[in-house]
């Protein structure tokens, strides 16, 4: 299918969704509540069939935190991009995808680390290359004065 085919298909699915053609690829963004419920659904559809999690990324916005999936389907050989905002930034939570995609597991470990991100029911969500004291240094507020890091 198509990036325009997709595009109104996803539209037609989620019509809840703020659903765009990107630069490269359609990029759907979805609240925090339909998050898990979205990712199963983009990926045990015959017509999207979703089933790789290719990147998982996480940035930093004044009011919240973002966090971005890139997905491929193996046999459709489609690509689109997920996006989830954060209620807040002070507190940021989302519902784990590694049911669905278990590559998730350390994606997800890694926004944790970096920017701060939990994930509900994640079965190991804890620092993957930081101290648990460290803070969050991808955040655009992070200031490290023992380490001379600041931004």
């Amino acid at each position: 299918m198509t990036n325009e085919e997709l595009k109104e298909y996803l539209t037609g699915q989620f019509p809840e969704a703020n659903v765009v053609q990107g630069p490269q690829f359609v990029e759907m963004t979805v609240s925090a509540e339909t998050l898990l419920a979205t990712a199963g659904k983009l990926k045990n559809a015959k017509e999207t069939s979703f089933d790789y999690l290719m990147n998982l990324t996480g940035i930093d916005y004044p009011d919240c935190i973002s966090v971005v999936y890139h997905l491929e389907s193996t046999r459709l050989h489609q690509v689109m991009v997920l996006k989830v905002k954060t209620a807040n930034r002070e507190e940021p939570v989302l519902d784990t995808v590694t049911p669905v995609w278990r590559t998730a597991k350390y994606h997800e470990r890694e926004v944790f680390d970096l920017l701060g991100v939990k994930f509900n029911n994640h079965t190991d969500l804890r620092r993957l290359f930081l101290e648990d004291d460290w803070g969050y240094p991808l955040r655009k507020d992070y200031v490290d004065e023992v380490r001379i890091i600041s931004r």
